[in-house]
């Protein structure tokens, strides 16, 4: 009778164990845009709104107009544009020792993915049918459709492209690398053009008219926050030219103006550097 309840109790404990395990929270909802969507695993699929709990295998969808913002526990950040599906597929994060690693698979859409403590060890990879794309502490811009396959543009880091084809890696800021399909070969790195910096920036930013998920942010409109069709004042100009320094120039402020919206208590200052910078990793 001993054993038969020590088992049952041992039998408790795993199923209490691994409960929790299975709709463990990953990330935060930060900003949403109508209509973005998440199914979590084993439930039913729910309209995201500021706040929402970001789960551990959980699936993001967004509509045609749809876009969301998610803030992981480590500090990275992922933007979702319109017309993209994702699974969050592994997450696993210490803080105590801020190890752990990311997977996530995207398999129709675009993203931005902003690293945090788990890129910086190199722990983070994003896949695509075209490819596995695995970053180490920075900044990337990636797209797939079955179409035209998957881009991949380096906006700080490193990033490590692989298929069935072969592996490219991409270590300058403002490069673009494009994947036909798993099986052919990655291209090779070019820089890229200010269309594409304008397209993947308009295309990931909210609409006018979205508030990202916060009410009363409409009104900002008719005093000049907001900008658009219909809207007054005109749309801004884009602040840079299309050369090199310009493009890069204008990839850095968005990713810091991003770290510093999602950061809440600013880094330390880095220790002064030393030796050579070709010897930095």
């Amino acid at each position: 009778m001993a054993g038969k309840l020590k088992s049952t109790t041992s039998l408790l404990a795993l199923f209490i164990a691994v409960g929790p395990a299975m709709a463990q929270q990953v990330g935060t909802a930060t900003a949403v845009n109508p209509s973005s969507e998440g199914t979590p695993p084993g439930g039913t699929t729910t309209t995201l709104a500021v706040g929402a709990r970001v789960l551990h295998k959980e699936h993001i969808h967004t509509s045609p107009t749809g876009s969301v913002q998610l803030l992981f526990v480590d500090k990275s950040t992922l933007n979702i544009a319109p017309n993209t599906s994702l699974v969050i597929d592994e997450f696993v994060y210490d803080p105590a020792s801020n190890s752990g690693h990311m997977l996530t698979k995207l398999t129709e859409g675009t993203l931005q993915y902003i690293g945090g403590a788990l890129s910086h060890q190199g722990a983070v990879t994003i896949t695509t049918p075209a490819a596995t794309i695995g970053i180490r502490g920075g900044t990337f811009t990636g797209s797939h459709s079955s179409s035209t396959g998957t881009v991949v543009i380096n906006q700080y880091g490193t990033v490590t492209i692989s298929n069935g084809g072969g592996t490219v890696v991409i270590t300058r800021p403002g490069f673009v690398v494009t994947i036909t399909n798993w099986n052919t070969p990655p291209g090779q790195p070019t820089q890229v053009t200010a269309r594409e910096v304008i397209h993947y920036i308009e295309y990931l930013s909210s609409k006018f008219g979205q508030n990202g998920g916060v009410p009363g942010l409409n009104s900002l409109a008719t005093a000049g926050f907001a900008c658009g069709t219909n809207a007054t004042p005109a749309c801004p100009q884009p602040p840079w030219l299309p050369t090199d320094t310009g493009e890069n120039d204008a990839l850095q402020l968005i990713i810091q103006s991003t770290h510093l919206a999602t950061e809440p208590t600013p880094p330390p200052p880095p220790p002064p550097l030393t030796g050579s910078l070709t010897n930095l990793p």
